[in-house]
């Protein structure tokens, strides 16, 4: 739980623009209440300055290290709860459903949907580390979860993802 990656992608008819991307980042050795709290207020600041319209929070499943799936879990109940309190529709896309966003099939290798989203979005480099790459395909994922919600064929609109590694 020491990163959570988070984006903020702006769409424009299809194109998407890239607002903001980084991590939050928590002290190992800080208590785990605390570090939960930092990740709240991070978390919070950021959606206090984009104004988002919905937040995407990736689903993440995780094989045998139960011990790093209960942090993550944590964390990741932090951003829906700071969803919650900002009224922000959540959508929660699986890792098959960014890539099929991102690269336009679910079964796309990690390094591929970074440099799809590297080219969608117009950038020079891939995002680094690779948690903040991870919360632009997440976001990306939500704008087509969106529209599939709406009906309609692509939505626009600030957005934050959160992205959870």
């Amino acid at each position: 739980m020491g990163r959570m990656g988070v984006a903020t992608v702006l769409q424009e008819g299809h194109a998407f623009h890239l607002v903001s991307c980084g991590c939050i980042e928590t002290p190992p050795d800080m208590e785990l209440p605390r570090r939960l709290e930092m990740i709240f207020r991070e978390l919070g600041e950021r959606i206090d300055t984009c104004s988002p319209d919905f937040m995407s929070v990736e689903k993440l499943f995780f094989g045998r290290n139960i011990t790093t799936a209960e942090y993550v879990w944590q964390a990741r109940g932090v951003a829906l709860l700071q969803a919650a309190l900002n009224g922000l529709e959540v959508f929660e896309p699986k890792p098959s459903q960014v890539k099929m966003a991102v690269c336009g099939y679910g079964t796309a290798p990690k390094d591929q949907v970074q440099r799809m989203s590297q080219k969608l979005l117009g950038l020079d480099s891939i995002p680094k580390p690779d948690d903040a790459a991870d919360a632009i395909g997440a976001a990306i994922a939500g704008f087509f979860l969106l529209a599939e919600k709406r009906r309609m064929p692509r939505a626009g609109g600030a957005y934050a993802s959160v992205s959870i590694r």
